[in-house]
């Protein structure tokens, strides 16, 4: 009885010990093959959190993108998420460009990160400032096209490459998140959403196009 009961335990033990290896092995995604419907329907999502402070559903949602979009890890995935997410929490608050500046530390955690399992070959600290400033810029009561061309400057740094689809799909975020914003304060309604995932779509199309690495 005692050697079943050691053998069981054994087991259990390898059982728990493979988990863990698979949960912790690092493993190399890839950024630029990636689900455009998955993308754009997870983004309407973490749009929504945000501004309902629910980061609790916003973690999720980060979670399943970097996991079941991205291919990272279980472990970087949850990284990824909580640099992420708690960026965008420590940011919400902030009223001047000087206290945003808290964010920054999470967003270059969170961009080494992603640098470090992607394969990309990008300046993590150069990313997290430029997410930072066209996250600041949105509240200074710029046009769209301005802050457009910063989110455009992101993905020209995380992936090497500056062509019309990387404008195009950084310009049409940019005019959902204008059109999110003229109807805040409860004037998002559920047709308001899907129009905001149906624009999301076209513009992760053209990011993905832009990215690919044997264009056509």
């Amino acid at each position: 009885m005692a050697r079943l009961f050691r053998s069981i335990l054994l087991i259990f033990l390898l059982l728990a010990l493979a988990a863990l290896g698979y949960a912790l092995w690092p493993r190399q995604a890839n950024l630029r093959d990636f689900d455009v419907g998955a993308v754009a329907h997870l983004e309407t999502g973490m749009w929504h959190d945000y501004y309902s402070h629910d980061y609790k559903s916003l973690a999720s949602r980060l979670y399943s993108l970097y996991r079941d979009v991205y291919r990272f890890s279980p472990a970087d995935s949850t990284r990824l998420a909580y640099f992420a997410g708690k960026a965008a929490q420590v940011f919400q608050p902030t009223s001047s460009r000087d206290e945003a500046q808290v964010a920054l530390p999470l967003l270059v955690s969170y961009y080494t990160l992603l640098r470090d399992r992607s394969g990309e070959a990008f300046d993590p600290d150069k990313a997290a400032q430029l997410e930072l400033n066209w996250w600041q810029l949105r509240r200074e009561h710029v046009s769209p096209k301005e802050y457009g061309e910063v989110v455009a400057q992101v993905a020209e740094e995380l992936f090497k490459v500056h062509n019309e689809h990387i404008e195009k799909s950084a310009q049409l975020r940019a005019e959902m998140m204008r059109y999110r914003d003229d109807r805040r304060d409860g004037g998002m309604q559920a047709d308001d959403w899907t129009h905001i995932e149906k624009n999301l779509t076209e513009s992760y199309s053209e990011l993905k196009t832009g990215v690919r690495r044997n264009p056509q």
